[in-house]
């Protein structure tokens, strides 16, 4: 199901996105579904800091699903720049990118997370986005003050099937039911 197909079932069950909360007086320990759906809704080109090319590591899964629901996903890993992942040219880092960044999504510890978003403040992004086990309170207190929205400790993968009605088992999707190994490249 597209973003706007889910916005309008959304919508039609009674759930309201327009004045939400802008990122000041979040609760990071547990976000309002409408919060989640808003972020998704906003973010159309991310920037994905810790972007992997091998197939099996959570940031390629999360790349290839995002796109595959219409999000724009720019790939951030100084060790592979200028190669492509997924389609997307690899860039080094976040200055790198010249269009506009709706979200940064930190596939990085949380210590790394704080330059990551400075950077990201600096680049102009409207939401910064840690995955789960990243959560850096000095860092969200700084983007929530530069006006930025920010999630914590979350994957927007699961979260977008989480309230689309696309999570399956164990919050994996990769459309391929074998019993067969892949080739290792």
């Amino acid at each position: 199901m597209t973003r706007k197909k889910a916005s309008a079932r959304l919508s039609r069950n009674g759930n309201r996105f327009g004045g939400g909360n802008r990122g000041k007086d979040v609760n990071h320990d547990d976000y309002d579904d409408k919060y989640i759906i808003e972020v998704l809704r906003d973010a159309k080109t991310v920037a994905m800091v810790g972007a992997s090319a091998n197939w099996n590591r959570p940031s390629f899964f999360a790349m290839k699903y995002m796109q595959q629901k219409g999000f724009r996903v720019i790939p951030v890993n100084p060790g592979v720049a200028g190669k492509e992942i997924l389609g997307e040219m690899t860039v080094a880092s976040l200055d790198e990118i010249e269009d506009p960044i709706d979200m940064v999504d930190i596939f990085r510890n949380s210590e790394a997370a704080g330059q990551i978003t400075d950077d990201a403040i600096k680049a102009g992004a409207k939401i910064v986005w840690m995955q789960l086990g990243v959560r850096n309170d000095e860092a969200a207190k700084r983007a929530e003050d530069a006006g930025l929205r920010v999630v914590m400790n979350r994957c927007p993968k699961i979260e977008y099937a989480r309230l689309y009605g696309e999570l399956s088992w164990h919050g994996i999707n990769s459309h391929v039911i074998t019993s067969k190994r892949r080739k290792q490249a």
